[in-house]
Order: structure tokens, then C-alpha cells, then sequence
């Protein structure tokens, strides 16, 4: 289905003052044909005025408003017509039916979100009088988190924030049966196929680029790249529904709750092997370095059990996660 732009029809203001002059015609007429209690109307007259007015109430089905950034998909008797997008006070054929399949659709995005369900009678109206048209402005949704295994099988859940519009009127509103909902289910079909090739955290020998060879992507570390891959899979998915995917951010990821304390034992485990990894090389720098000084200073000399004993006794007091107790030796060294 290719969009057609209806233009050449910003005629409103004509035609609101040609209707207005039919309808004020119509109500002479009917006054003056309708003067036939007393023999003095005119019966003619007065069906002419009856159908002058019943005329003018069809033509006021043809005036269209618009505001910047909308855009009004047309049909006459089931053929589509075309699409107003540009902004102004149209006249079109009476006859013709707007269409928005997606107007009364409610998702979790700008422009869409009812605040608790609570709406007053004016808002109601003034909804349902723009439902028929279609936004083209940038909008963003945010689908519900969800509950997806990565590459390794752990748990996670994760949540995306896309910003969409639509491009083409006539592809959202033919080639799918409610854009809205299409976008959303491919969101979320889009975001697990991506999700599932990437662990949560860096691990080895995966391979999250598809060449064979093993690299340190993930979920956590990438997420500008992961983010982009969901876009552009979400952009395949939604061409032939005539929208387009302007960007698409990671919003929500950790660990599923019923692994989430298992993972931060082993974050904290793997912190713990980190920090003790860089005590032990320090401490063993330190010993090297004292053990070089007593030396060149020649303050004593010490053979190889002694050097191994005060090896030992200085790793123990560096690498010690409480306060030393020394013992003073106030005898011989032998």
C-alpha cells in the first residue's frame, strides 16, 4: 500500500462560510415556504429548504481540521483516498470515512497514558474527536519488564524504553490490524532475540557478534551496542507498518530475583579474590624489598630458614585482615 498526500484542499474557511450562507438560506426558506397554515407559503419552498438543510449538515462532515504533526487517513466507501498531513482547515467529500485502528489503544507511552484511569467529560470529548487522527510526532514506549535467560541460561530481567513515529499512514493503517500493539509484541519479540545472545556479564569463550570468535561483550558492558542491535532488529519488524525507530535505551537489567542473592555472593566472592590477589602482591613486594635492604645495609645476616621464617611472619602480618599481635623476643635470634 503506497501513502497517497491529498494537497489542494485547504478550502475550510470557503466552505464553512458557503454552509453557514446555505444553512441561514435554508432557515429563510423555511420560514418563508412554511407560512402554509394560513394558505400563504409556498410547499415547494419549503422541500427545497428542508433538503437545503439536510445538505448543509452532510457538508459539515467534509471540514477537516488539522494541527502540525497529524495526519488523516481518508476512504470513500472502503477505497482509500489518500492522507492529510499538513496542518490547516480542510474541505473534503463529505462521504469520505477517516480511519485509525489504533485510536482507542492504550499503551504504557507518551500521548497514550490515561493518569489512573481518571478523566474528565470534557478530555473524554476532545478524545474521541481527535481519535480518528493519527499522531506523527515522536513518541516513546515502555513496554513492562521482562523475565529473559541470556546466553549462559541465568535469569535476568530487563526493560526498554523505544521512541517511534510514523512515517507512512497508509502502511500503519492497512498492512497491519492496530500498529500500536504490533510495535509493542515485536518490541518485546525483538528484545529477547537480541538478549539471548549476550550474557549478563563478561564470560568466556562467548561469541556475541556472530565471527566465530570469542569476545567480552555483554549485557552490562555493552549496552550502547546491545541497544543498537534492538533497535535495528525492531526496525526490520516494523518497516511494512510504515514506523520508524528513532532510538531504543536499556532502561532496567539485573539479575531475576531468585538467582539475584546467589550473583551477589559471587560478585562480592569474586571482589574479595580481587582485593586479597592485589594484598598478596603488594605484600610480596614489600617482603622482597626489606629482605634487599637488610642485605645491602649488611644490619644482619640471615641464613635461608631465618629469611623463610621472617617470609613468613611479614606475609602473615600484611596480608592479614585483623590487627597484628607481635610477640617481642627479648633473648638471642639463635
Amino acid at each position: 500500500m503506497e501513502e497517497k498526500m491529498i494537497t489542494g484542499k485547504k478550502h475550510g474557511m470557503a466552505a464553512l462560510f458557503g454552509i453557514l450562507l446555505l444553512f441561514a438560506l435554508s432557515i429563510a426558506a423555511l420560514i418563508a415556504g412554511g407560512m402554509i397554515i394560513d394558505s400563504s407559503g409556498n410547499p415547494v419552498l419549503f422541500i427545497i429548504a428542508i433538503f437545503g438543510l439536510g445538505a448543509a449538515i452532510i457538508l459539515c462532515g467534509g471540514l477537516k481540521v488539522l494541527k502540525p504533526q497529524e495526519a488523516l487517513v481518508l476512504t470513500l466507501f472502503g477505497k482509500y483516498m489518500g492522507t492529510l498531513k499538513e496542518d490547516g482547515f480542510y474541505f473534503v467529500n463529505p462521504f469520505c470515512s477517516s480511519i485509525n485502528p489504533a485510536a482507542k489503544t492504550k499503551l504504557s507511552q507518551s500521548g497514550d497514558v490515561n493518569n489512573g484511569g481518571v478523566v474528565n467529560s470534557a478530555a473524554n470529548v476532545s478524545a474521541e474527536a481527535t481519535s480518528k487522527k493519527i499522531s506523527l510526532k515522536i513518541m516513546t514506549l515502555n513496554n513492562s519488564k521482562q523475565k529473559i535467560n541470556d546466553c549462559l541460561g541465568t535469569p535476568i530481567e530487563i526493560g526498554i524504553a523505544v521512541t517511534w513515529r510514523v512515517v507512512d499512514t497508509a502502511k500503519a493503517v492497512f498492512n497491519v490490524d492496530n500498529y500500536k500493539e504490533f510495535l509493542s509484541l515485536q518490541c518485546d519479540s525483538a528484545l529477547r532475540d537480541i538478549v539471548r545472545i549476550y550474557p549478563y556479564d563478561v564470560a568466556p569463550n562467548v561469541d556475541t557478534t556472530g565471527d566465530g570468535i570469542a569476545d567480552e561483550g555483554s549485557l552490562r558492558g555493552s549496552s550502547e551496542i546491545v541497544a543498537e542491535r534492538i533497535r535495528g532488529e525492531i526496525q526490520k519488524r516494523v518497516e511494512e507498518a510504515g514506523i520508524e525507530i528513532v532510538e531504543a535505551r536499556i532502561t532496567y537489567l539485573a539479575y531475576a530475583t531468585e538467582i539475584a542473592a546467589a550473583m551477589l555472593q559471587r560478585q562480592q566472592a569474586s571482589a574479595v579474590i580481587d582485593a586479597r590477589k592485589m594484598i598478596v602482591d603488594g605484600a610480596v613486594g614489600m617482603v622482597e624489598m626489606a629482605l634487599e635492604r637488610l642485605g645491602e645495609k649488611h644490619i644482619v645476616e640471615l641464613d635461608e630458614e631465618r629469611k623463610a621464617a621472617m617470609v613468613s611472619n611479614l606475609l602473615v602480618v600484611l596480608c592479614g585482615n585483623r590487627d597484628a599481635q607481635p610477640i617481642v623476643n627479648s633473648g638471642s635470634l639463635y
